[in-house]
């Protein structure tokens, strides 16, 4: 693809001071388990202590990882489990026991998927290995995986904390597309993949829709789905597709992937957690993923659709409370957390690491923007507002075309001279 005359931008569409509040309310840092981003060097060996915590998580690993009627070893590492479909971690929900996943719901009117691409984008595919029908395909997780977590209790989940009104204490830090002001029943983007390099282990970088509802308080519902790369959750540097979902602002509530009993997964060839490959390259040949969002009219789950026509499964609809009905909110985009390493801005990167301003082949993009309204329909985005709550470290430019529709470029290296 080649950048002509439609790849410039428009100028960055006025802000809404009331989205500031919407920006501080993802992704809370850390736990309190920690306190901060460092952890304590002179803290007593307790042996008892240890034992305790080790039986925890050996009970945790045998609840999460269910018995696989196929192994797979991933390139990268990775191993994973073919687990039959109703043994999945979502049947163990008191609402879902016994139950088997759900048939696939009508498509949202317009949907046209553009073939672009097939489900073997991940590593693990590579081995030519895949998982029989009738199975679904889950990284296994391991014991390294839960002691490099900030708090092994709430491994795969978000902290617990107060949502707060301002953008600059809570270490999260956004460069985002959305819409607000009408009912959302989903939403569809392209967005283009990168693999960012993340300054330490506790800190991540991602891009991604969030389907959103309920005041900004305890009563938060999210849906979320995208690309991450983060050392701490996975222990390396690919970025992986990833989902999340919470209904009281990341207190209680959801997980990543299939951490937990809520996702319903039906695809035997997608593994949620697993490595993207291939990646895009500065200068070079661009790589995006189709994912599409929308609310099932029969049913009233939340289904999950990527690249051309491919199902990877739903929210069942009672985990919600707000999102029961509709979205309030529409967001895509990136994030990252700065941990403030030495007392300066994080250098982990947004994105491609680039300024939005460098453009096609070289900044990240999300490319045809749409939603989908109350009859089933995906139509355009009417009012896309776009926001870089530190523009000097990560920025945002918006524009629209024929061939993208509603566009943006967002992304950048972290901490330079404009941003110490």
């Amino acid at each position: 693809m080649t950048c002509s005359s439609w790849c410039k931008i428009s100028p960055v569409i006025p802000i809404f001071l009331f989205f500031l509040l919407v920006s501080s309310s993802l992704r809370p840092v850390q736990s309190s388990d920690t306190g901060n981003q460092q952890r304590p060097t002179n803290q007593t060996f307790r042996p008892e202590e240890e034992l305790q915590k080790l039986k925890a998580i050996k009970a945790r690993l045998r609840k999460i990882n269910k018995s696989p009627v196929k192994t797979i070893q991933s390139p990268d590492g990775d191993i994973i489990d073919c687990v039959e479909t109703h043994l999945q971690p979502a049947f163990d929900h008191p609402k879902l026991k016994g139950q088997r996943p759900l048939d696939p719901p009508v498509r949202p009117n317009g949907h046209n998927p553009t073939g672009m691409i097939t489900e073997d984008f991940q590593l693990w595919s590579f081995s030519g290995e895949s998982c029989p029908e009738g199975t679904i395909p889950i990284r296994r997780t391991t014991e390294q995986d839960m002691l490099r977590a900030s708090s092994f209790r709430r491994f795969g989940t978000k902290p617990r904390r107060h949502v707060r009104r301002d953008t600059n204490s809570n270490g999260h830090e956004h460069a985002v597309g959305y819409v607000t002001g009408d009912q959302y029943y989903g939403a569809k983007a392209n967005i283009n993949v990168w693999a960012p390099k993340v300054d330490n282990q506790y800190e991540f970088s991602l891009s991604q829709m969030w389907v959103i509802s309920g005041s900004f308080g305890d009563d938060l519902n999210t849906i979320e789905a995208g690309w991450q790369v983060s050392p701490e959750l996975y222990g390396d540097n690919y970025p992986r597709f990833f989902t999340y979902w919470t209904t009281d602002a990341y207190q209680a509530t959801g997980c990543y992937n299939l951490l937990c009993s809520g996702f319903v997964q039906t695809n035997n060839r997608i593994a949620i957690g697993a490595a993207i490959s291939p990646t895009s390259a500065y200068s070079g040949g661009q790589f995006d993923i189709s994912l599409l969002i929308w609310k099932d009219p029969k049913h009233g789950n939340w289904w999950l659709e990527f690249g051309s026509g491919v199902l990877v499964g739903y929210w069942p609809s009672f985990l919600f409370s707000h999102l029961r009905d509709h979205a309030s909110m529409v967001q895509f985009g990136g994030e990252v957390v700065n941990s403030r390493p030495s007392g300066f801005h994080t250098s982990t990167q947004m994105g491609s690491g680039h300024f939005a301003g460098e453009g096609f082949g070289k900044a990240s993009y999300f490319r045809n923007l749409q939603v989908v309204d109350w009859d089933n329909n995906l139509i355009p985005l009417s009012n896309l507002k776009v926001l870089a709550d530190h523009p000097n470290c990560y920025d945002i430019q918006g524009g629209i075309n024929r061939v993208w529709g509603n566009y943006f470029y967002y992304g950048g290296p972290g901490r330079n001279v404009r941003c110490p």
